[in-house]
């Protein structure tokens, strides 16, 4: 797909490859290729779930701070917008995600892998928001969805600090989902994100929009998002289906329709 980015679709999973070495920054162009992958995984009604992998090394060191370190708050306030966005199309690819993570998700690599539904992590993988250390803070939603995720005291403590946890750390405080040795953290990924290949897609993509769209608002207001998306799921085939083989005893045959 792209020169650092790819998609690989096989048996429903769309694997999000990034490939620059040798640390897969997250420079300019990586972050469109980004956004391309994630409209492409989207789009594709083969695929059914994806994983983002950065290889066997390393997931994503972060940022390229060599481009970074020359643009001024002019070249900043045009640019920071889409840097956000491009990691902002994964967290909206409306199909279960997961990061396996090698080596290290830094920085910007920590926010891509905050984007998806779910981290696996392996054994001797770093995690952490290190840009206070440069004298800024995260800027691809590494403040926002962090805190959402592992509480506010601890994103600060995280971002405050510009320290990096380990992978039992990061799945002591909830930042980690699963943690495997390194040579296995991509089956890792692929057996945790096999069981939803079968599942209704509707009510999958409708349970995401209801979790990830009601964190944003108050509770009245998420229920009423969370009728209005089960509402809908009546007007599929996967819902009738789905009840329909209840009645019946059998396992539903969906068809993500």
């Amino acid at each position: 797909m792209g020169e650092f980015v790819r998609l690989e679709t096989k048996d429903g999973i769309g694997t999000i490859r990034l490939e620059r070495p040798p640390m897969n920054a997250l420079n300019t162009q990586v972050q469109e290729e980004l956004r391309a992958a994630a409209a492409a995984a989207t789009a594709d009604p083969e695929v059914r779930a994806v994983i983002l992998y950065g290889g066997e090394k390393v997931f994503a060191a972060g940022a390229d701070i060599k481009q970074m370190a020359e643009m001024s708050y002019v070249d900043m306030v045009d640019r920071a917008p889409n840097l956000s966005t491009a990691l902002g199309a994964i967290a909206r690819i409306p199909k279960p995600v997961v990061a396996a993570i090698t080596g290290y998700a830094l920085g910007g690599g920590c926010e891509l892998a905050l984007a998806c539904d779910w981290r696996v992590v392996a054994e001797d993988a770093k995690l952490g928001q290190p840009e206070i250390k440069l004298g800024i803070i995260p800027g691809a939603g590494g403040t926002q969805r962090l805190a959402r995720l592992v509480g506010p005291a601890r994103a600060k403590d995280l971002i405050m600090s510009g320290r990096m946890v380990d992978a039992q750390e990061a799945l002591r405080i909830g930042l980690a989902d699963r943690v495997a040795p390194a040579a296995e953290v991509y089956d890792t990924a692929v057996a945790l994100i096999t069981p939803y290949l079968t599942g209704p897609a509707q009510a999958l993509r409708a349970a995401k929009l209801a979790v990830d769209g009601g964190l944003d608002m108050d509770l009245n207001s998420g229920l009423a998002w969370e009728t209005q998306l089960f509402a809908a799921l009546f007007a599929t085939d996967d819902r009738r289906e789905g009840m329909v083989a209840f009645v019946e005893k059998r396992k539903p045959d969906f068809t993500g329709r």
